[in-house]
């Protein structure tokens, strides 16, 4: 049989070994700041962590790249974006020209979006509708750079849901079973059924549903709740039948109560929650991931135009009560993971969600939204948000401790230094560490 690398000639060359002499570890479950550590990282690994005093012995192997951090640079987890929607690429001037752009020009923008997230410093992301197991695969295999990608396939709705584009007098597909770049609609249990049993078959690795208006959406208002509890609780069962587990888009108390109720265990977004709804999702146990940047960005002026008149009210209502929301839920104790939601050319703003949390939220807690708190929402909190032996060697070099200013990863061209996934140097703006290419072409002279 055909070799591995004959089947597939864009797989990457095994991972270097690297150690880093004398780190600083930013632990984002405490806080704390391990000083003068040694590092070590082979086959994408973290494979020890020891101290200054171990640091002889390990330091002395050969076959390694080793580098001097000089007790001045830091290593970060790598960070996690739990809401974006990496299909939605720049190129169109307003959201619908973003959700309608046809499927073969957004999958040829997909990789330069992907890498540019990857430069920013996130290694994982979950997109929460639209991305496709092939483009999950790709990145995988190392046919082009991005982060590491939990997919949900296309978000499911319920007709004029938030999922359903259509205006009011657009009566294409009347009956159901729309779908496009983003979502499909579906209606009564048994097409519930079908269309979350569908996206596990086609490699989701989560179900998102949308349990009530939207500001994307045409048709619906904000305080609409979506699906009925039976349609919730079959699609909930065919994921959990699945071993997974379903998110909701919900703004309201009544939308997320009624998700939670009935078996989600994620919100996104969540801007007009109160005490009462807060304190139930953290008693179930259930994430919440805000997503305020989305709603700052699409009223910026620069932006002018990108959302129409009748979304644009609804964008205004979400912004003002979006660091409130933090507030409550923080106050409650609900798990917040970070996320973005940014659509389109929008996507230059990712990393501006630190500043606008760092109004509310302390510099840790932000952290730990786009590191360990991801990593259990993802069910991955043995292998990624934290530096530690056996976890992914999903590493950030920063030239300033983000748990003294958070504001540090808004900018990567100034205090990012690298960018390490899976072991491999993915970007790097520091001459000591060159950037890996996955398949180097070879010298002649």
């Amino acid at each position: 049989m055909a070799s591995n690398r004959l089947l597939k000639p864009w797989a990457p060359q095994l991972q270097k070994t690297y150690i880093f002499r004398n780190a600083n570890i930013i632990d984002p479950v405490d806080g704390s700041v391990r000083r003068n550590s040694t590092v070590k990282i082979s086959g994408g690994l973290i494979e020890s962590i020891t101290d200054l005093s171990a640091d002889a012995q390990i330091s002395a192997e050969e076959g390694v790249t080793t580098l001097d951090l000089q007790s001045k640079y830091y290593l970060c987890p790598g960070l996690i974006d739990c809401h974006v929607h990496v299909t939605a690429v720049p190129g169109a001037k307003d959201i619908g020209s973003s959700f309608g752009m046809p499927l073969d020009v957004s999958k040829f923008r997909q990789p330069f979006v992907c890498q540019q997230i990857l430069r920013r410093g996130f290694t994982t992301v979950r997109d929460c509708g639209g991305a496709s197991l092939a483009l999950k695969e790709a990145i995988a295999e190392g046919v082009f750079p991005g982060p590491r990608v939990f997919i949900a396939g296309r978000a499911l709705s319920q007709t004029g849901g938030h999922a359903d584009l259509r205006g009011s007098h657009d009566h294409t597909e009347c009956c159901g079973g729309l779908v496009h770049q983003l979502g499909r609609l579906c209606d009564g249990v048994p097409e519930c059924l079908k269309a979350a049993r569908d996206e596990l078959r086609k490699g989701a690795d989560f179900i998102k549903i949308m349990s009530g208006g939207g500001v994307a959406s045409p048709t619906d208002a904000l305080t609409n709740v979506q699906f009925t509890a039976e349609e919730i609780r079959a699609i909930v069962s065919a994921a959990e039948n699945n071993g997974t587990w379903v998110t909701a888009h919900a703004y309201t108390p009544r939308s997320i109560m009624h998700a939670i109720n009935n078996g989600v265990k994620g919100i996104e977004h969540g801007n007009l929650i109160d005490p009462e709804t807060a304190k139930a999702m953290a008693e179930k146990g259930v994430f919440l991931t805000p997503t305020l940047i989305t709603y700052s960005e699409m009223q910026d002026p620069r932006w002018h135009g990108f959302l129409p008149p009748e979304l644009a009210s609804k964008n205004e209502t979400v912004l003002r009560t979006g660091l409130h929301s933090l507030q409550i839920a923080s106050d409650a104790g609900v798990t917040m993971c970070y996320g973005t939601d940014l659509v389109g050319p929008l996507g230059i703003a990712q990393t501006r969600e630190f500043a606008l949390r760092a109004q509310v939220l302390s510099p840790l807690a932000i952290l730990q939204s786009a590191t360990v708190n991801a990593a259990k929402m993802l069910r991955k909190p043995d292998f990624l948000g934290q530096i530690r032996s056996g976890f992914a060697a999903d590493i950030l070099v920063l030239n300033r401790n983000p748990l003294e200013d958070i504001l540090v990863f808004d900018e990567p061209d100034r205090h990012l230094l690298a960018v390490i996934k899976e072991g491999r140097v993915q970007t790097s703006r520091w001459t000591k560490l060159p950037e890996e290419v996955s398949v180097p072409v070879p010298v002649i002279e």
